[in-house]
């Protein structure tokens, strides 16, 4: 039997900021996913809510760079409430 995947509360959240901000930029996940040298099919893995896949800090600090913004804007600017 397949094991949940969950993210956490922050995760999503990385996640989901940096969705918006790849489509307000207007670049594909494939384009991503070529500009972070990862597999195509990368993006749409941490994308979505059935695959383990997350992006770590060195992907964070890469996005940044791509999407020409601060560091900081992948994240909330409190910390969450919540527990590991």
């Amino acid at each position: 039997m397949a094991k949940a995947v969950s993210k956490s509360e922050i995760e999503l959240y990385v996640i989901n900021r940096v969705r918006e901000i790849r489509i307000h930029q207007k670049i594909s996940q494939a384009d991503l996913a070529i500009k972070l040298d990862l597999s195509v099919g990368f993006i749409g893995h941490v994308e979505s809510p059935n695959h383990r896949a997350k992006y770590n800090l060195n992907h964070i600090n890469k996005l940044a760079k791509i999407f020409d913004c601060p560091f900081q804007d992948f994240f909330p600017s409190t910390p969450f409430e919540s527990s590991i």
